[in-house]
């Protein structure tokens, strides 16, 4: 067999995509050189027939001669009642006998035995070059969701074999609240909480500023839900530190979002507030606040000294003596377990050899490349107080986000917090330091060429290989999403389509010749909807783009709500706004997003502006023709208020007339889309008070200031605008008969 042949036969077996539909409909073939290159990524040998050839063969016995797969996920409502074994065929004889045990999360444990002659349905293969007996042992068919831990052991005629299972059960849907059910609708503000301005915050928006956010939209304003930005870890570092979206680590969050006023320990420990108190940290303090921009690094350094010194005291005062406090921080550390441990290793580790000018991992030396190594091991003895500081962060963080969270049940709202998560990690953070077996760590996650980018975007982070992942019982995949819906009320999670498949950029490939990667999307969305029950999550799975048809029915057979933004809801022959009875109900729907200019920069065209002034343009033909479509969506803006019945009156039909976004014709376009059936409306705080620039601008860095702009009212400020007022009400129930009629007679026009 040629070597092309064997590589593509072991590219199906790895999930490589031959083929796919790009933006515009047309078929592309993925290179033979980029699935060489994705496969190497994986840890394959692809210069030499033989090396791919036991590759084959070394997948297909792993996959199908295990005595006992690593991971089975299952619906609650289609429990097999079986596990498939595979038993060598020498081992397979009339005295062999099986023994297999259930332990569920609570440690009970169900043990069963019976002779391998006694079990039906026996099938003898030869798969691998190996002869194998396929045999299923019976189970339960009624076991509640969760997580079980099965063990099995072979005992035959002096041969032993032994192999462990993880059993999830799920239910076929995520959580939707009774408040949401039977067509009900809502609301909420959306905010990045880094840009947020008050009197008491450091510089940035914190989580007391959240819980304040929280307070007044649902106590003031009736609406339901607060959505942020993600609150991952950074290194807060300029220029490539500071996007939420390229995280160290998506199990755990940034340490400058802790209000320092509102820790304990530093209002009791009197070095902390001696730090506080200083003249230097005074002008320091207003310095961060009067910035028109966020100093991240300033805000970091801010912060660290205080929370240092409260640590201090925490540890002399709580920990040594171990006083209730203490043993709630004890606790959190337990329940954390390795990962916190990791997390918190890594960040000594890289204050340690940063100072030696050593910034990435790979860099340090070879013996700090694993989390388990002697050096490691004694690395983590020799500074084991400055890694429990960084739990202690950790811990802050909880506090402060659990007490935001409650003032959003106290507000009475039906969702409350609206958490995001990215959808992934950097190479050189501490996730992919931690579980680096997972990771495919020298590939670049990315985009194909689009409308949006003509060159395919590169994300510049790993992504995870998914029969590794497999191999693991999917254990980082269940703590990234269960530590990101912590005290959320909802989780929007970025990039839905790499549930399905994602977007490869080996080493030596092109942005526009990656190459897709097939993920077992129906394992991870039946554990998202498991740990999306269990907390009583919302799951929002952004789905823009070309994600496909299939994948919207499969995202909305799992209960999870599509994002749909206004700018991009159109009638694709005639480019006209879809009209409100388009939107689906299972939907949030917005008019835009951070990687998109706001309403009012897209009135002005003030994004087309920037880009041309950054020469983000190929040429001027590209401009010309941005300018001309902007000129055209704006007349079908008007267009779509008017057959709605809701451009404000006395508002010009002609768009040239209205040279800036107008507080009505903004709230207008806002009603426009209350009136949709779609479950939730996000109404963004930038979009209200007429801000021109949005926080990012993709395919910049320097050029233009990412996730630094600020609101330029205070909370307080904002508390006494008018224009808040009038979303009170935006969604009422009065508007819900009519709004389904109007869509049920829309969906039996166009079904």
């Amino acid at each position: 067999m040629k070597i092309q042949d064997l590589i593509n036969e072991l590219s199906g077996l790895c999930g490589i995509i031959p083929e796919y539909y790009d933006a515009w409909d047309r078929l592309r073939t993925v290179p033979f050189e980029t699935k060489a290159a994705a496969l190497r990524a994986m840890g394959y040998d692809t210069s030499d027939p033989e090396r791919v050839r036991e590759a084959i063969e070394g997948i297909k016995e792993k996959r199908y001669c295990t005595l006992i797969e690593p991971v089975r996920v299952v619906s609650i409502n289609a429990q097999p009642g079986e596990f498939p074994l595979c038993i060598p065929a020498e081992d397979a004889d009339e005295s062999t006998v099986l023994r297999w045990s259930v332990t569920d999360e609570e440690d009970n444990t169900e043990v069963n035995s019976a002779e391998l002659s006694g079990i039906p349905r026996q099938t003898v293969k030869e798969i691998a070059g190996k002869r194998v007996v396929e045999v299923s042992v019976p189970d339960r068919d009624d076991r509640p969701t969760g997580y079980y831990d099965v063990s099995v052991e072979v005992v035959s005629a002096g041969h032993n074999l032994s192999g462990r299972m993880r059993l999830i059960i799920t239910p076929d849907r995520a959580y939707l609240p009774p408040a949401l059910a039977d067509g009900n609708r809502t609301w909420g503000l959306g905010i990045n909480l880094y840009a947020l301005r008050s009197g008491s915050n450091q510089g940035v928006g914190d989580l007391s500023d959240l819980g304040e956010m929280l307070q007044w939209v649902g106590g003031g304003l009736g609406g339901d839900f607060v959505a942020i930005n993600p609150l991952h870890s950074i290194t807060n570092r300029m220029p490539y530190g500071v996007s939420p979206y390229s995280p160290l680590s998506r199990l755990y969050c940034n340490m400058i979002y802790i209000d320092i006023y509102g820790v304990e320990d530093v209002r009791n420990s009197r070095r902390a507030m001696a730090i506080i108190e200083s003249p230097e940290f005074v002008e320091e303090l207003e310095r961060l606040r009067q910035t028109e921009l966020i100093d991240y690094e300033g805000v970091a350094r801010l912060k660290e000294p205080v929370l240092s010194a409260a640590f201090q005291y925490l540890y002399e005062e709580h920990l040594l003596s171990l006083t209730e406090r203490g043993q709630g921080f004890r606790l959190f550390i337990s329940s954390e377990g390795k990962p916190l441990d990791d997390y918190a290793t890594f960040l000594s580790l890289h204050e340690h050899f940063t100072q030696k000018g050593l910034c990435h991992w790979k860099d340090w030396p070879k013996e700090y490349h694993s989390t388990d190594t002697h050096e490691v091991r004694m690395f983590r003895e020799r500074h084991e107080k400055r890694i429990t500081f960084h739990k202690y962060i950790q811990w802050l963080i909880n506090e402060q986000l659990g007490d935001a969270s409650k003032k959003a049940g106290e507000s009475g709202m039906s969702v409350g917090l609206y958490r995001d998560l990215a959808v992934g990690s950097l190479a050189d953070g501490s996730d992919v330091w931690g579980s680096q077996e997972i990771f495919a760590i020298d590939v670049n996650v990315g985009a194909p060429p689009d409308n949006f980018s003509l060159r395919g975007q590169n994300w510049g982070f790993p992504p995870l290989i998914p029969d590794r992942l497999r191999q693991q019982g999917y254990d980082f995949f269940i703590q990234v999403i269960r530590e990101n819906m912590k005290h959320a009320g909802a989780i929007r999670i970025d990039h839905a389509l790499g549930l399905f498949r994602l977007y490869w950029i080996p080493p030596g490939i092109k942005s526009q010749d990656g190459v897709y990667i097939r993920y077992p999307s129906e394992d991870l969305l039946r554990i998202i909807a498991l740990e999306s029950m269990r907390n009583r999550v919302v799951v929002i799975a952004e789905d823009l783009g070309t994600v496909g048809k299939e994948v919207r029915e499969t995202l909305q057979r799992f209960g999870m709500l599509s994002y749909r933004l206004f700018y991009y809801e159109r009638d694709r022959s005639t480019r006209e706004y879809l009209p409100p009875q388009a939107y689906p109900e299972m939907a949030v729907t917005s008019i835009t997003t951070h990687d998109l200019p706001t309403i009012s920069g897209f009135w002005t065209g003030r994004d087309i502006e920037v880009k041309k002034a950054l020469n983000l343009y190929p040429d001027n033909e590209a401009w010309l023709r941005d300018l001309s479509n902007r000129q055209a969506d704006r007349q079908r803006l008007l267009r779509a208020l008017k057959r709605a019945g809701l451009l404000p009156p006395g508002m010009p039909a002609d768009p040239g007339r209205i040279p800036v976004m107008t507080e009505e014709l903004c709230l207008a376009i806002y009603r426009y889309l209350a009136m949709t059936s779609s479950k939730l409306l996000t109404i963004n705080l930038d979009d209200i008070i007429g801000t021109a620039d949005q926080q990012n601008l993709p395919s910049t860095v320097n050029e233009y200031p990412n996730w630094r702009r600020k609101v330029p009212y205070r909370i307080e400020e904002l508390k006494k605008m008018e224009v808040f007022r009038k979303l009170v009400g935006i969604r009422e129930k009065r508007d819900q008969a009519d709004c389904i009629s109007v869509n049920k007679g829309y969906k039996e026009r166009h079904d």
